[in-house]
């Protein structure tokens, strides 16, 4: 296989992506359009889902937007119908949505957690088999997760538990897919700052949490969404050809750092423990 610029271009494949109106969704679903690819997009916030439509227009590549919420199995459903109507198939498909809140896991009711679960977890199996019988030999599928799949996430409990299930569903689903010669990856982000994730950290912070992660990774800066985007572009592109199955941490060397650090509450015995 001989590899050369052009490997990385998407021209004219066509990628779905969830949860576009903001951050990482927004920075991806521009960044597919400007290496080539038609963009289906979704989104539940209708007005960022208009801009970021706009945005992805403005490159000249063709779009389809729609409104809604990924939990909605009907109306995921019908949307994934419409955009293989509009385009035959699906190469790549990007499960960016989902979301969260700061609580201790004692805290969360039953429906706090249903939601968790549905938002991070459900509505990706869901995507997932709608969308693989229109995937070609060659396609793409790319799970966003968290460094909270790899370490634990004091205060954020079942989301991490779901972004580390996605996490496992990913590696089985690149061995169930391989005979139709699909790839199954994740990306796994942090300390890269979005809209959403400054709510929630607030939120952390305001709850007089007992951890917080680190605020400064290894290698000295925050990143930028695009960050992020520019390591789906690489899985969706030929490049990516022999790459299945695994996890891509984009969070500028937090993972290998051990992420979390104890900022309250820490003590020590008081006794002589040398004799």
């Amino acid at each position: 296989m001989a590899y050369d610029p052009s490997s990385i271009l998407l021209t004219d494949r066509v990628a779905f992506v969830t949860g576009v109106g903001q951050g990482i969704g927004r920075a991806t679903a521009l960044m597919l359009a400007r290496f080539g690819a038609t963009v289906a997009m979704c989104d539940k916030n209708r007005d960022a889902l208009d801009d970021t439509a706009a945005a992805v227009a403005s490159t000249g590549r063709p779009a389809l937007a729609r409104h809604l919420d990924v939990r909605d199995r009907t109306a995921v459903a019908s949307f994934v119908a419409d955009a293989v109507d509009a385009h035959g198939r699906i190469d790549t498909l990007v499960n960016n949505a989902g979301g969260t809140f700061f609580a201790p896991f004692l805290d969360v009711s039953t429906k706090g957690e249903d939601t968790l679960v549905l938002e991070n977890f459900t509505q990706v199996t869901t995507l997932v088999r709608l969308v693989v019988p229109h995937m070609p030999a060659g396609g793409s599928i790319v799970n966003l997760t968290s460094i909270e799949a790899h370490q634990a996430a004091p205060g954020f409990a079942v989301y991490g538990a779901m972004k580390a299930a996605l996490a496992h569903l990913t590696r089985t689903l690149a061995l169930e897919l391989a005979p139709r010669h699909l790839r199954v990856n994740a990306v796994a982000p942090d300390a890269i700052p979005t809209e959403g994730d400054r709510d929630v950290r607030s939120e952390m912070l305001g709850g007089d949490a007992g951890y917080e992660p680190a605020v400064v990774p290894p290698l000295g800066a925050v990143g930028h969404p695009d960050d992020a985007a520019a390591v789906v572009v690489f899985l969706a592109s030929d490049l990516a050809r022999f790459v299945t199955g695994t996890t891509i941490h984009v969070d500028g060397g937090n993972w290998a750092a051990g992420g979390w650090r104890r900022v309250s509450g820490a003590s020590f015995p008081s006794e002589d423990r040398t004799g």
